[in-house]
């Protein structure tokens, strides 16, 4: 009995961690008290727009003509972009456009982390907008960013990214309804206080605030972070809207989450010092959103594994259909392009490859370079 209750308390710890994420964490931020911002009249600060390419000529003429827009509506808008060492012609697509975008070439592969401080050094704008090259921007996302630097207190601004695609595939399926959940996650940080990271589609700070840092981490997240440890507030912005197509191939999003993963963890030993130094709130946030979601498929394992022991132990019959059950949901889900069953088989995919990266990290192999995924 002893050790029936040992794996059944095993078991019921593992569930509430890879639960606690996406619902005991934002049930405790509901309960926290808002904090206001205070701002203050004044001239709105001037905008540079960054982001880096490789082999992003498809989506160049959308991307490009997005740019034209927002600069017809901001004459002093700075847009500039680096080309990391494209073989498609995205860099010939960019200078032809040199009256709308400044173009930085790289000498071949340097990586994002790279291009993005190349681009910050030559920057002249008060608040540096950062975006990606597939990423295009709601027309009045530039004033709603800049409205929110009227409170001195903001060192950051987040936007809102909006997938599209999200009925092509169940993977693409399960990307949509993962984000919604981490919008709706970040809108809540912000209330409370800090947002606890930005990811690259669409964010903010102001160029005095931005740091130094080695080309192997993941600019966004040291960048964003550099604005909380500087005191500064980061908040994010539901009306500064970014919109990206979804990933609809298992291969390229397995790729892309171990990618993600073993430059976040990678990143996460970088700033650790000054992490450990955050208030009590912020460190909360931060291993509530992040940390505990890295080992969300160690968890998993673990909780897996003490199922079918228990189950062994009570019934050797429970255990066969129970492992049955499994594999045969497992099938499905492999095979079928939409439904429950391929949704969850994709939701165990991302965690598995999560945790892959991050043993990767920790093994010292991280990722300085990326490719967009074929499958957009």
């Amino acid at each position: 009995m002893p050790t029936n209750l040992i794996l059944a308390a095993i078991l019921l710890l593992c569930l509430i961690v890879v639960a606690w994420p996406f619902l005991f964490y934002p049930l405790i931020l509901r309960l926290l008290p808002s904090r206001p911002e205070a701002p203050v009249d004044g001239a709105t600060p001037s905008a540079s727009l960054l982001f880096c390419a490789y082999n992003e000529a498809a989506a160049m003429p959308e991307k490009l003509a997005n740019l034209a827009m927002l600069k017809t509506r901001h004459p002093g808008l700075e847009i500039l972009a680096f080309d990391d060492g494209s073989s498609d012609g995205t860099g010939d697509l960019i200078a032809a456009q040199g009256n709308l975008v400044t173009l930085l070439r790289g000498p071949g592969r340097s990586g994002k982390a790279h291009g993005m401080k190349q681009l910050a050094g030559r920057a002249q704008g008060d608040v540096l907008i950062f975006t990606d090259a597939n990423v295009l921007l709601d027309a009045d996302a530039i004033d709603n960013l800049l409205a929110r630097y009227a409170d001195p207190q903001i060192g950051g601004v987040l936007g809102s990214l909006h997938y599209v695609g999200a009925e092509d595939s169940a993977t693409a399926s399960v990307g949509s309804l993962y984000w919604r959940i981490e919008e709706k996650l970040k809108d809540e940080e912000s209330r409370t206080g800090n947002v606890l990271g930005a990811d690259g589609s669409i964010f903010s700070i102001r160029r005095s605030l931005y740091p130094d840092f080695p080309d192997s981490v993941l600019d966004d997240l040291t960048v964003s972070m550099a604005v909380v440890f500087a005191g500064k507030r980061l908040v994010k912005a539901k009306n500064v809207i970014a919109r990206e197509r979804l990933v609809t191939a298992r291969q390229d999003e397995y790729r892309r989450k171990v990618r993600i993963a073993a430059r976040a963890w990678h990143t996460h030993a970088y700033l650790r010092p000054q992490l450990r130094r955050m208030g009590a709130l912020d460190r909360f946030k931060y291993a509530s959103r992040k940390i505990i979601r890295w080992f969300g498929g160690l968890f998993i394992l673990a909780g897996a594994v003490a199922a079918g022991a228990l189950a062994m132990r009570l019934s050797p019959a429970l255990y066969m259909a129970g492992a049955l059950g499994v594999a045969l949901i497992v099938w499905i889900g492999m095979r079928a392009k939409s439904g429950p069953f391929a949704a969850l088989v994709d939701v165990l995919i991302a965690y598995a490859a999560t945790l892959q990266g991050v043993g990767r990290a920790m093994t010292g192999r991280t990722v300085t370079i990326w490719n967009p995924a074929q499958s957009r």
